[in-house]
C-alpha cells in the first residue's frame, strides 16, 4: 500500500474525532440550529452560533459517528440536499448579525441517493458555493478528514483554507478515480499518487493556506495538541480577517478562487 493511500486510510478512521469534538475543544456557549426550513433537519451537518474568546461566530460540520449506529444516523458524512440548505441559512443568518463563520468539513462527498437528486443536490450544492462567494463576513474552512468533490467544495469557498496534517481533498476518492480511468478500484493506491489530495500537496499547489499538525500518538489519542493550534491560529486569523473592509474581504476571496482559473488557462 503507498504512502499516500495510508494517509487517506488516517483520514478516514472511525476513530478519527468528529466536528462536534472539534467545536467543543475550541469555542464555548455552542447551541445547535436545526433544519432547513423547507424538507427536514439532516443530521450529516451539525451548526449554529458560539463564542471564540468572546467573540460570537457562526460553527458549521459535516458530523461523522464512531459507530456503525452514529453513521447510519449522520449517513456516514455525506449530505443531502437539506444539509446543505441548512448551512447555507446559517451562513445568511451569520451574515446579517456579521458573525464570521467557520466551517469544519470531513465528508466522502454529497449523498448521491435518488431522493437527493429528487429534492435539488446539485442546485443545493451550486447555491451554498455561489453563496459563499459573496457572503460579506469573514469565512475561514477546516479539513479535519475526508474532503470529497462539490460536497465537500459546498463548505469550502472561504477566506482561507486550512486542513489538518492527514486531511485529504480532491475531486473524486481514489477509487472512483481507479474506476473511471483504469475500469478498476484496486488501483485505488496507485490513483492515490496521482491525485495530489494531501496537505502537503494541496499548500504547494495554493489551494489550501496552512498545515494543522497532529500528534505523532494520533489525533484521536491527543485532540488537544491539535485544537490549541487551531484555535490560537483562528483567533489571530479572525483578527486580521474582521479589521476588512467588505470589499476588502469579498476582492481577496475572489481573488483566490479566480487564480485557479488562471492555472488552467
Amino acid at each position: 500500500m503507498s504512502g499516500v493511500y495510508e494517509r487517506i486510510g488516517i483520514a478516514r478512521k472511525v476513530q478519527r474525532p468528529t466536528a462536534t469534538e472539534f467545536i467543543e475543544q475550541i469555542f464555548d456557549n455552542f447551541i445547535t440550529f436545526h433544519g432547513d426550513r423547507y424538507f427536514a433537519d439532516d443530521k450529516s451537518v451539525i451548526g449554529g452560533i458560539a463564542t471564540l474568546e468572546g467573540r460570537a461566530v457562526t460553527v458549521i460540520g459535516v458530523q461523522k459517528g464512531h459507530s456503525v449506529k452514529e453513521n447510519v444516523k449522520r449517513n456516514f458524512g455525506s449530505p443531502n440536499p437539506e444539509g446543505y440548505r441548512k448551512a447555507l441559512r446559517l451562513m445568511k443568518q451569520a451574515e446579517k448579525f456579521k458573525r464570521p463563520v467557520i466551517t469544519f468539513v470531513n465528508t466522502p462527498g454529497a449523498f448521491c441517493g435518488i431522493g437527493a437528486e429528487e429534492r435539488g443536490e446539485g442546485e443545493a450544492i451550486a447555491r451554498s458555493i455561489m453563496e459563499m462567494a459573496r457572503l460579506k463576513v469573514p469565512v475561514i474552512s477546516i479539513f479535519i478528514g475526508e474532503g470529497g468533490s462539490g460536497g465537500a467544495l459546498a463548505l469550502a469557498v472561504a477566506d482561507e483554507v486550512w486542513m489538518l496534517e492527514n486531511g485529504m481533498y480532491a475531486v473524486l476518492s481514489p477509487e472512483g478515480f481507479a474506476s473511471i480511468l483504469w475500469k478498476d478500484a484496486s488501483r485505488a493506491a496507485e490513483a492515490s499518487e496521482l491525485m495530489k489530495l494531501t496537505a502537503e500537496d494541496l499548500l504547494k499547489l495554493e489551494v489550501i493556506e496552512k498545515i494543522i499538525p497532529e500528534p505523532e500518538s494520533g489525533i484521536e489519542n491527543d485532540l488537544k495538541f491539535t485544537t490549541d493550534i487551531m484555535k490560537n491560529a483562528l483567533i489571530e486569523k479572525l483578527k486580521e480577517l474582521c479589521a476588512k473592509s467588505t470589499e476588502e474581504l469579498l476582492q481577496g476571496r475572489y481573488d483566490r478562487f479566480r487564480k485557479f482559473g488562471n492555472y488552467i488557462e
